[in-house]
């Protein structure tokens, strides 16, 4: 059996969005924490700018200015060519997945792709948020972009959960983004703002942040064999902390977003499509070619046309800032009860975080670790027989 890793049960009043945030830490506290002085901004600027290092907004995480779109863009190569991103951003971090990258490549000047290669698994971490940043920036900053469309590299994985392994004090680190909100729900909600159409092109697994991804797109396509979308949280325990009872609910219903939030299951690409959870469920074999085909037509229209019918589109779907800033201290809040951590060390000791079976039918183990931890003997109760009913 495998062992529960040791930094499981993490000190929750030291993650982001909690009274001991870093961002609001004075020196001394931060190096109580073990956390370095941050510079002064101009000693920032003055040493980034001689080293060709742009700050991302944490001096832990920094990146290669010729890795977050500037390649060869002063070097005469044609954008078809160019490929944008794949910047090792977490090399000094401590999760196993620190040394997959997320690669943004230029098709077009109008059309761009973002592949998520993080083996084995997808999981998302902190060494990942410094990338999606610099691409989410990219996007924003970019008049020529029209169209972006997320895939994977890694074989059965769209976009997997946040990783649980990651130091506590790691995923602190980081300062809330441009909307005040934390980073990850920042950058989605920046991504759903954007001029730039977004496209999720799902085959694989998209569970918990992947799901969070795939929700903030504009659209979703995905394969009718491979995909499957699941919020599993709720069967850990835990409470989705990543804009899902925001945007489910506008996209599915309430009825049906109560079903897949609460039901913990694994949802296929045939259901997803029903449900309108994605928007096209396709045979595997189409799904490349019509989702390249589709970005591309998207690609060649006007960008002020695209641009405006986003924007209005948006004001009569999107959730405010005020709707989906409680979900992050939910989150935080579940993860520090005992229910949850009981949970968590079951879905470890059944091999969580690794290739195998707890990954593949996330939604299957963890209706079996309830049902397991809920039956009386485990709570201390007796069964009730029916003369007693």
């Amino acid at each position: 059996m495998p062992a529960v890793p040791s930094g499981l049960v993490a000190p929750v009043t030291s993650l982001p969005g909690t009274a001991r945030d870093v961002r609001s830490q004075s020196f001394d506290a931060r190096a109580r924490m073990g956390l370095p002085r941050r510079a002064s901004r101009r000693r920032r600027r003055r040493r980034l700018s001689a080293t060709g290092y742009r700050d991302l907004g944490s001096d832990r995480h920094v990146c290669p200015m010729d890795q977050l779109g500037f390649v060869g863009q002063h070097a005469g190569v044609r954008a078809s060519d160019r490929v944008i991103g794949s910047a090792p951003c977490g090399a000094a971090m401590s999760g196993n997945y620190r040394q997959g990258k997320i690669h943004l490549k230029q098709i077009s000047a109008a059309y761009w792709r973002v592949t998520f290669d993080l083996p084995p698994l997808n999981i998302f971490g902190p060494a990942s948020i410094p990338e999606l940043e610099a691409i989410v920036s990219l996007l924003e900053s970019d008049d020529r972009a029209k169209v972006v469309v997320s895939d994977s590299a890694v074989d059965g994985f769209f976009l997997t959960h946040y990783d649980f392994l990651a130091k506590p004090e790691e995923s602190a680190a980081f300062h809330p983004g441009r909307t005040g909100l934390q980073p990850l729900p920042d950058m989605l909600v920046r991504l759903s703002r954007a001029s730039v159409v977004s496209i999720s092109s799902i085959r694989g697994r998209a569970t918990g942040v992947g799901s969070e991804l795939a929700l903030a797109c504009d659209m979703r396509i995905a394969s009718r064999e491979r995909a499957v979308l699941s919020q599993w949280e709720v069967g850990a325990g835990l409470v989705p902390g990543g804009e899902r009872m925001a945007r489910l609910p506008r996209l599915i219903g309430r009825g049906r977003a109560l079903e897949v939030l609460l039901g913990a299951d694994d949802i296929a690409g045939d259901v997803a499509e029903l449900y309108g959870y994605v928007n096209r469920a396709l045979p595997a074999q189409q799904l490349d070619a019509f989702v390249d085909t589709f970005a591309a037509r998207i690609a060649s229209f006007d960008k002020e046309a695209i641009a405006e019918t986003k924007r209005l589109v948006n004001l009569n779907s999107l959730p405010s800032d005020d709707e989906i800033a409680p979900e992050w201290p939910a989150f935080i809040a579940a993860l520090g009860r005992p229910a949850s951590q009981m949970r968590l060390r079951a879905l470890f000791e059944r091999g969580f975080h690794t290739p195998g079976d707890v990954e593949t039918r996330l939604g299957f183990h963890v209706g079996s670790i309830g049902l397991a931890v809920e039956m009386p003997e485990n709570r201390g109760c007796r069964p009730i027989g029916r003369t007693e009913l």
